[in-house]
């Protein structure tokens, strides 16, 4: 009876014990609420990454791709770089007098982003190679760099650094604490990215693909430098995203997040690979803390992607159902 009596308590004692070790486990995922999309995420890590489980996937090939604009940080009213580009082009007006009649400078230069966006694609691009070119890429570096020490989102006021996403950012966290590689695949500037991403982000430089200029090798003033060119080289968005993943990384994503049809592509490919896989889309549903928009928007526009994300099993994040908090503070209206 004693020894039996002793065989009881220390298994009472081993459970309480392993209780008190479990409760001091800290959720990886705080600002997402306890929903379907949340559970999906972390049953779909635990099952890759436990050693013995049907869906364990090595560490070599636990890749995870992110968009970045809509993504991991906003993107209205305008993809935050243009921002970038029109304090540029209203910097450098004095020596350009004809861009004050000229669209889309002209519009950039009175701050009309309305009669900016009225320019398409095709304006947008103008902006980027007049203010990205010209330059070293140290030099380009350099202008990212100090612009953003003082820039701040005109309907916020906060740095464009915190127009991140909390719950993305803990998302990157969970992934590499579990031996996941997390890159970015944006159609956002490469060599933009680049200058505070790693940072804000925790993802290396090598890790984040973008939008490309040309450039060229010279030696300037007897020093090398990588010259920045007005042309672009490729824009990282739709159908070019596999193939740069193909090309920078080599291996199909396991994991991929989204949120428009941008990302169609990148997400379709992803989800067709074999074994287990997983593609998700951030839907912008929060017209509170955020922006709610999808089909009808120019900026991330989310249309296609909801038939095909449904037919191939995408996991859809409803931003204000499965989100407790959007921005590391309270969005200002």
């Amino acid at each position: 009876m004693a020894i039996k009596l002793k065989v009881i308590v220390l298994a009472t004692s081993f459970a309480l014990s392993s209780y008190s070790i479990a409760a001091d486990v800290q959720d990886p995922l705080p600002s997402w609420n306890n929903t379907g999309a949340k559970q999906a995420i972390v049953a779909f890590v635990t099952k890759t990454t436990t050693q013995g489980s049907d869906a364990y996937i090595p560490e070599s090939q636990r890749i995870a791709t992110f968009d970045n604009d809509g993504t991991l940080w906003a993107e209205k009213p305008v993809y935050l770089q243009l921002f970038f580009a029109i304090d540029k082009v209203k910097e450098m007006s004095s020596d350009h007098p004809d861009w004050k009649t000229t669209e889309p400078f002209a519009s950039a230069i009175k701050g009309d982003l309305e009669g900016v966006g009225k320019q398409g694609l095709e304006g947008v691009m103008q902006l980027v190679m007049a203010t990205h070119s010209g330059m070293s890429t140290d030099q380009f570096h350099q202008e990212v760099k100090e612009w953003m020490k003082t820039a701040v989102h005109p309907s916020t006021g906060k740095p464009y650094t915190e127009m991140v996403y909390q719950p993305m950012l803990e998302l990157l966290d969970y992934l590499r604490a579990n031996d996941y590689q997390t890159y970015i695949i944006s159609g956002g500037g490469i060599d933009f990215m680049r200058v505070w991403a790693p940072e804000v982000y925790g993802i290396p430089t090598q890790n984040i693909v973008g939008t490309t200029l040309k450039a060229e090798y010279q030696v300037v003033d007897g020093q090398p430098t990588i010259q920045r060119l007005p042309e672009i080289d490729f824009v990282n968005d739709k159908a070019v995203k596999p193939v740069t993943i193909q090309n920078f990384i080599g291996k199909r994503p396991v994991m991929a997040f989204g949120n428009s049809d941008g990302d169609l592509q990148m997400l379709e490919w992803t989800k067709a690979g074999s074994g287990p896989r997983f593609s998700a889309v951030i839907h912008h549903t929060d017209d509170k803390r955020e922006w709610a928009y999808d089909k009808d928007s120019h900026v991330g526009k989310l249309d296609k992607s909801f038939k095909v994300g449904e037919e191939q099993g995408w996991l859809f994040v409803d931003m204000k159902q499965d989100w407790n908090q959007v921005f590391k503070e309270a969005m200002k209206k």
